[in-house]
């Protein structure tokens, strides 16, 4: 188990190499990951027209997680301090994605500046899953801003919140829960059965990370209308973590977000988070300099909390 001024330490090594490194370019860990999940739900998918898979979804999702977790875990017990140390540090480097987030979304940003949709539909439509052909700037904008503020939860602090529980088997676990929940956490005939463990594992296990995300994410804007929207829309939101992430963010970039979306083929209306002016691409720069600065709180307070462990025991 780590000590709280060693797992702040780390955390910041973890963070610092992200920023270095980003996400491995060749040889993802996660592809390897998704193939083995994939032939776990092949082989025990074979619910899709009875009754929910109960015991069966537990022990897929216990199949796909529990072996790289646990051998996480054994060599973060078992090797010498400093290569076990090491090993935390890289598996928080594994489940972080704070570099390849700025990558993916600052370039939408620059396309809708320069007012080039081509592109910027594009770029939009590798990051998310409506349809973006015939989208205009407002809906480019508003996909990148609601991805930004969602994956800044997803992607960096559930991490970084198991990190500070578990060390670095704690941010694996965490970042493999939410790619099958990415993988088989749909509600459509093939998975609806066989991935709700999944999706339900997930909210769990994102509970606290997305409130004290969206506690952040009001600190540091506008904080009384994060808040507001928090109290008055998260709950109209489908997703029950999803929903208090974007409509505190929302409300802290003073931008309106949600409304109609493609999904394809089909308008879907979703309900309304936040409040203002309809985003643009300012406001796509805005929310990456909001999870930038999380981050940077984030960091400060764990190593704020290591300060005072240490002070409070000399």
């Amino acid at each position: 188990m780590l000590t709280l001024p060693v797992s702040a330490a780390l955390a910041v090594a973890g963070v610092a190499v992200d920023r270095w490194l980003g996400e491995p370019r060749r040889a993802h860990p996660l592809v390897a990951f998704g193939r083995y999940a994939s032939r776990i739900e092949a082989h025990l998918n074979t619910g899709r027209r009875g009754r929910p898979l109960g015991l069966l979804a537990w022990l897929a999702w216990l199949a796909a997680v529990a072996p790289p977790v646990v051998v996480a875990a054994l060599l973060c017990a078992l090797l010498p301090w400093p290569l076990a140390w090491a090993t935390h540090v890289a598996l928080l480097w594994f489940a972080l994605g704070a570099r390849s987030l700025a990558e993916h979304i600052a370039p939408i940003g620059a396309a809708l500046a320069r007012r080039d949709l081509v592109a910027a539909r594009e770029l939009t439509g590798r990051i998310v899953s409506r349809d973006t052909a015939e989208a205009d700037a407002t809906a480019l904008s508003r996909a990148a801003v609601e991805s930004a503020l969602e994956n800044g939860n997803d992607a960096i602090f559930g991490a970084l919140f198991w990190f500070a529980i578990a060390g670095g088997p704690g941010a694996l676990a965490f970042r493999l829960a939410n790619t099958l929940d990415a993988m088989w956490g749909y509600r459509t005939p093939r998975f609806l059965r066989f991935g709700w463990a999944a999706a339900r594992i997930d909210d769990v296990l994102n509970w606290i990370p997305a409130r004290l995300t969206a506690a952040s994410y009001a600190l540091l804007g506008d904080t009384r209308m994060a808040l507001r929207c928090w109290r008055e829309q998260a709950h109209r939101w489908e997703s029950p973590n999803a929903g208090p992430v974007m409509a505190s963010g929302a409300g802290s970039l003073n931008v309106l977000l949600g409304g109609a979306a493609v999904y394809h083929g089909v308008i879907e209306e979703r309900p309304a988070l936040g409040a203002g002016s309809p985003p643009g691409a300012q406001h796509v720069d805005a929310a990456l300099r909001l999870v930038e600065r999380t981050t940077i709180l984030w960091l400060a307070a764990l190593l704020a909390m290591a300060f005072v462990s240490v002070a409070t025991h000399v």
